[in-house]
């Protein structure tokens, strides 16, 4: 049996949830649409730190996070430069947008992005997704998505699904498709991305089997004087300042050069990204970037910056070496010795068996079951799909 989602119930239920689709239970669907979206969150997370939004701003959320006709080309999502199966990057070294632009940095992961605080590799103010998201939806240089804040409210507008979407989820406006909204919505769907159901999540809430032999052994290694790995990734999402066995030392993350590049013999980077050097001029910012969240980090390659990491082993080999050798290339030198690089990375040894364990924790933070909530997957397809899917909304090829 072949069906479709008619769009004339969009009122009555829209909702994918973790239990599939949500009927009304009320006699006034709008009533349940606007009611708060059902977020359970992991057990051992802190609160969620900004309001909860609604159902039904969450579901509009999913429809335009997914949507290819925000795009100047009619032909890119921001679910293509998030992918859930790949821990929400897109795989690529670095971003490519809608023109066929490459950009300088890599893709970094929205998953627990509530959470996160500073949002991107190299400015410390950039703190709200709203304002975040106006720079891969309206950004020239380069192009991301190419969005035209001018015509896309009457783009959508002509769309069937979003005139009743738009207005389920603001009923009180008689004008809500705006861009405005448009961006509440995205971001209401975006902070609702949590990971929490890992094996190391499972291990630290009493399921001590959850994690493998090697996993434990990993961990011990991460947090050990030795490494000093969680010094940098500590907390709860491995992206804080930290004592030695990961409790935070700060609500922020730090801006730090790891060593990966001395192509001068005076801690130079590339030019086309020189990290907080570039927002600040000052010489001692040269090659600091945010110490990203280890949260999925086996899905999130290639890893970097700039992407110039394609296996987390190498990853370790150049924390163990105490910073990167590059030989041949356009960037030769050796980050080791960058007048710029954090103190604390001062290289470590680590035998064969250690070197896998400590690989084999890294993996163990990966959380499959966000990647395959079907609240978070496409609403949209090209052809209807079988009864035992999702259902879907049948969009123009």
């Amino acid at each position: 049996m072949m069906r479709s989602r008619s769009v004339g119930r969009f009122g009555a239920c829209l909702l994918l949830v973790a239990g599939g689709c949500r009927e009304s239970v009320t006699s006034n669907p709008s009533e349940t649409l606007l009611e708060p979206y059902a977020l359970a969150l992991p057990a051992h997370f802190p609160p969620f730190p900004h309001p909860v939004p609604s159902q039904a701003k969450a579901d509009l959320g999913r429809l335009l996070f997914h949507d290819f006709r925000l795009s100047v080309d009619d032909a890119r999502s921001c679910g293509i430069c998030h992918e859930g199966k790949k821990g929400y990057t897109d795989g690529f070294v670095v971003a490519v947008g809608a023109l066929g632009d490459a950009h300088t940095r890599n893709t970094l992961s929205l998953l627990n992005l509530a959470w996160r605080g500073p949002l991107t590799w190299v400015d410390p103010s950039l703190e709200d997704p709203v304002e975040q998201m106006q720079v891969p939806l309206f950004g020239r240089h380069p192009v991301e998505m190419g969005t035209d804040p001018s015509t896309l409210p009457d783009k959508l507008a002509g769309i069937d699904v979003y005139p009743p979407a738009f207005a389920a989820a603001w009923p009180d406006d008689p004008s809500p498709i705006t861009m405005t909204h448009v961006e509440d919505a995205l971001a209401a769907y975006e902070l609702l991305i949590v990971a929490g159901n890992t094996p190391y999540d499972r291990y630290l809430l009493g399921e001590h089997e959850a994690m493998s032999a090697d996993q434990k052994a990993g961990m011990e290694l991460f947090y050990s004087e030795r490494t000093g790995c969680g010094g940098c990734h500590g907390g709860l999402f491995f992206d804080r300042p930290a004592t030695a066995d990961g409790t935070p030392t700060s609500d922020r993350p730090e801006y730090l050069n790891t060593g990966l590049y001395n192509i001068d013999g005076a801690g130079g980077l590339p030019p086309n990204e020189t990290g907080l050097h570039a927002l600040t001029g000052d010489q001692e910012d040269m090659g600091r970037f945010r110490v990203p969240s280890l949260r999925g980090v086996a899905e999130t390659g290639p890893w970097g910056h700039d992407g110039s990491y394609g296996a987390l082993a190498d990853i370790v080999d150049d924390y163990a070496r105490g910073g990167r050798l590059l030989v041949g290339g356009p960037w030769p030198g050796d980050g080791r010795d960058s007048p710029w690089k954090d103190p604390r990375i001062t290289g470590f040894s680590l035998s064969a068996t250690e070197h896998a364990q400590l690989v084999a924790f890294l993996e163990a933070l990966t959380d499959v079951e966000a990647n395959a909530r079907p609240f978070l997957q496409t609403p949209f397809c090209a052809e209807e799909l079988d009864s035992g899917h999702l259902d879907c909304i049948p969009v123009e090829p």
